[in-house]
């Protein structure tokens, strides 16, 4: 569905990429895992258009898409829940999810009503804006407006930042049945238990490079591993 092969982005003349590789493929979910400032988000920039790489190839499902503009790449079916949330503040639940409906072919699994099934408070609070929504109500929103254009593959930048233990449990769970629905997902996250609850693979990053891949399964087991480049021991 998704390939990077050997991606250097740069902001200006600070290169934050070097030579970045990795797949996602067709029904799966995959995990970049990292600490904060070693180039997660700026793959996700990459994937999208924003901060287009200097070197290397972008692929969507075989296709080079590595110069096109963000507007081509979401309409090839990518969609993605920025770090942030990012939804439209001064618009109501509705408008923010109805803005971005996008019909796609045959896949267009996700409307409105659908949205709210998956997330019923959203229904009960669909004409309050934005601003006024809880963390874990406005990543919901995030989550949703992302689904409205139907995408096959999802990009989630640190979607569980910010949020409640229940509330990550929760979304844990939505993740699980996004995937189920057949969409392939690409999951930036610092919470690691929660990747490897999720994942069925793992890219490390540090300082721009992919510094370790392997199955989540595998990965539990390499203790050396976690506390050299996320900071975890076995004590944690």
């Amino acid at each position: 569905m998704l390939q990077l092969v050997d991606i250097h982005t740069s902001y200006g003349k600070s290169q934050v990429l070097w030579g970045v590789s990795l797949k996602l493929d067709e029904g799966t979910i995959v995990g970049i895992l990292g600490r904060n400032g070693m180039g997660k988000t700026t793959i996700i920039n990459s994937i999208m258009g924003f901060i287009p790489p200097h070197r290397g190839k972008i692929l969507i499902k075989g296709k080079d898409v590595t110069c096109l503009e963000p507007n081509i790449i979401a309409n090839m079916g990518v969609a993605l829940v920025p770090q942030g949330r990012r939804i439209f503040p001064s618009l109501s639940v509705k408008e923010n999810l109805t803005i971005a409906s996008r019909k796609r072919g045959q896949n267009n699994i996700w409307s409105l009503d659908k949205i709210y099934t998956l997330f019923p408070s959203l229904k009960a609070r669909e004409n309050f804006k934005g601003n006024l929504l809880s963390g874990g109500e406005q990543q919901m929103l995030s989550i949703g407006r992302a689904l409205m254009t139907n995408p096959e593959i999802l990009l989630m930048d640190e979607p569980s930042e910010g949020l409640a233990p229940l509330i990550v449990q929760e979304l844990g769970g939505i993740i699980k049945e996004l995937n189920k629905n057949g969409l392939s997902i690409l999951l930036v996250e610092q919470n690691i238990n929660l990747a490897v609850s999720l994942v069925n693979y793992i890219y490390l990053i540090e300082k721009g490079i992919v510094v370790y891949e392997s199955s989540p399964e595998i990965f539990e087991k390499e203790e050396g591993v976690k506390e050299m480049y996320i900071g975890l021991s076995k004590f944690d």
